[in-house]
């Protein structure tokens, strides 16, 4: 479906993005997550069409994405601060949007303005940046997108509103097999919806994998010996990350979830408790991994 083949954006003499490649699969979410200024959304502006890469391309279903106005007609990209004509009311707007999109859904825009509840005879600079968001949704979701690209989007919405959100993007992909990419720095929010998740550093993948796969590999281990553990366990097992806690070692563990078990267990701890740990600690503990300073966050 989004294909990223060796793409390579320098902004002046800074190198952004270097020889990235990515696929994400029809009808599939995928997490972008990142430490700031990883490149996360110069991508998703090159994956939309709007800035063009120094090298390497980007198509969207075997076809260039740049310059291309029948693709582009298939794809929303919502961005971190979304813009709107200044003193542009709600059913303006959607006017606009059905005269830009062919895909337009007017029943869907109707019956959509009974989930958000905003007033669309009310211009939308008069909204707070939480109510401004919902109607890029409103808009976006409106356009029956083939495609839906999304920075920070959950920021400034309120819980009841971002349930409500994601229960829209999962039923468009359930139903028309959308295809959405979400960049965001709430990893919990990310954790719930995306089923792929790629982690962005210096320009590059620090780490791409299924998020089911990705959890099932990687385990919070506490544990505790008469004394302190046997350096044989500790060498034949992968642990990357590891503190104590009093009596208590508490052990980041990738591997096999039966085999990790089954070698702890041969060396009889007195406290053992095998953990999965949540997207953000698995973030962590990446980031750590290449160097990004993080202290004393796994809890």
């Amino acid at each position: 479906m989004i294909k990223v083949e060796e793409v390579t954006k320098r902004f002046e003499k800074d190198l952004v993005l270097k020889e990235l490649n990515l696929n994400i699969n029809k009808g599939s979410i995928y997490g972008l997550l990142g430490s700031n200024g990883a490149g996360k959304t110069t991508l998703l502006k090159i994956i939309s069409g709007i800035i063009k890469a120094n090298s390497g391309k980007v198509t969207i279903e075997d076809k260039l994405i740049f310059e291309n106005a029948l693709l582009k007609d298939k794809l929303i990209f919502i961005p971190d601060t979304p813009y709107f004509f200044s003193h542009y009311t709600v059913n303006q707007l959607a006017d606009f949007y059905k005269n830009t999109y062919s895909s337009w859904n007017q029943n869907r825009f109707q019956q959509l303005g009974k989930i958000f509840k905003l007033d669309p005879r009310k211009k939308v600079h008069r909204f707070s940046k939480g109510m401004q968001r919902q109607v890029a949704f409103w808009l976006a979701f409106s356009t029956m997108p083939e495609v839906l690209i999304l920075d920070e989007p959950f920021d400034g919405l309120d819980p009841v509103i971002r349930k409500k959100v994601k229960g829209l993007i999962i039923q468009d992909v359930a139903e028309r097999e959308m295809t959405v990419l979400i960049s965001s720095h709430n990893l919990r929010e990310v954790e719930d919806i995306c089923d792929y998740i790629g982690i962005l550093h210096n320009g590059g993948f620090v780490l791409e994998k299924d998020l089911d796969d990705l959890k099932s590999d990687v385990h919070k281990i506490q544990i505790a010996f008469n004394g302190d553990p046997p350096e044989k366990l500790i060498e034949s097992l992968n642990i990357v990350h590891q503190e104590k806690r009093g009596s208590v070692n508490i052990w980041i563990v990738k591997g096999d979830y039966a085999d990790v078990d089954q070698e702890i267990r041969s060396y009889q701890p007195i406290l053992k408790d095998i953990l999965p740990l949540t997207l953000e600690e698995i973030f962590i503990y990446e980031m750590e991994g290449v160097g990004y300073a993080i202290e004393n966050v796994l809890v």
